[in-house]
C-alpha cells in the first residue's frame, strides 16, 4: 500500500510484455520470508523458472502470486489482490485471497469450507486465527438476483461473448459483473456471480488460490470443453480455458 499510494510509483515491464512495480517485488520478498519456515517449495510469478523435472517431484507446493491485478494497481481501481495456495499432487487444498485496498479476505481449503471477512487488516498476527474464522461468513452467501456472469474487464473475447449468449439462451438475460484479478473467482464463491468463463491467457498463480476457495464453497474451476478440474504444478504453467460453476 505504501507503493500502491506513491503518485511517483515506478513501472517496468517485464519479457512478456506485462507490468512490474516495486509493489510486486516487496510482496514477493515478505511472503517468501514467511513461506521458508514451512520447507515446502514455491512456485510464484516472481519465480516461474524453475525447471519441470524438479517440480515434477513435488507432493506439495505454494503457488503465489504477490500482486495479481498489476494493470488494476496501475490504474488505481483498487481491485488487485494477493494469492497464496497450497497445492497436493496438482490439486488445490487451501487457497487465500486478500484484498489490500479494502482489506476483505477470502479463504478457503479442506475441511475447513470457505470464508470471507471484510476488514481483516485489524488482525496482524496468526493467534488471532480463532477470532477471524468467528468473524467470517461462509460461502456462498445467499443472494436474490438474476443469472449473473462475471468476466474480465481486460480480457473479453469473442469467444467469452458466444458463451454468455449460450448461457442468456438457457437463463435468459444474463447481468455481467465485471472484476479485475482474481476477484472473478471470488465473485463466483461468495454468490455474487453464477460463472466466471475465462476464454484468455491466464497462468497457475492466477487462479490457484481462487480455485482453492472456490472448491471448498461448493463450485469447481472445470476445464472449458469436459467436466475435468483445472490442474496445477504442470510442465506448462499457461492455464487451458476454463469455466468456474456450480461443482457437478
Amino acid at each position: 500500500m505504501d507503493v500502491y499510494n506513491n503518485e511517483e510509483t515506478e513501472v517496468t515491464i517485464k519479457g512478456d510484455n506485462s507490468p512490474l512495480t516495486q509493489a510486486d517485488q516487496r510482496a514477493n520478498t515478505a511472503i517468501m520470508a514467511v513461506l521458508d519456515s514451512t520447507n515446502i517449495p514455491v512456485l510464484s510469478e516472481e519465480g516461474r523458472n524453475i525447471e519441470y523435472s524438479e517440480r515434477s517431484a513435488w507432493e506439495y507446493l505454494w503457488v503465489i502470486d504477490p500482486l495479481d491485478g498489476t494493470k488494476e494497481f496501475i490504474k488505481r481501481n483498487g481491485e488487485f489482490t494477493v494469492n497464496i495456495a497450497l497445492i497436493k499432487n496438482g490439486s488445490p487444498v487451501l487457497g487465500v485471497i486478500y484484498v489490500p485496498v479494502t482489506n476483505d479476505l477470502y479463504y478457503g481449503a479442506e475441511g475447513l469450507d470457505a470464508y470471507k471477512i471484510s476488514r481483516v487488516g485489524s488482525y496482524t498476527e496468526v493467534e488471532d486465527f480463532d477470532a477471524i474464522a468467528s468473524a467470517s461468513d461462509k460461502l456462498p452467501l445467499k443472494k436474490d438476483r438474476p443469472f449473473t456472469v462475471v468476466g474480465s474487464r481486460s480480457h473479453m473475447t469473442c469467444e467469452t461473448q458466444d458463451y454468455i449468449n449460450l448461457l442468456e439462451k438457457e437463463h435468459g438475460q444474463a447481468t455481467i459483473m465485471s472484476r479485475g484479478s482474481s476477484l472473478k473467482i471470488c465473485m463466483v464463491a461468495e454468490g455474487l456471480a453464477d460463472e466466471y468463463p475465462r476464454f484468455a491467457p491466464t497462468m497457475e498463480w492466477d487462479t490457484a488460490a481462487g480455485h482453492g476457495i472456490a472448491k471448498n464453497a461448493g463450485f469447481e474451476m472445470y476445464l472449458h470443453d469436459s467436466n475435468k478440474p483445472l490442474k496445477y504444478n504442470k510442465k506448462d504453467l499457461l492455464n487451458p480455458w476454463f469455466i468456474v460453476k456450480k461443482a457437478i
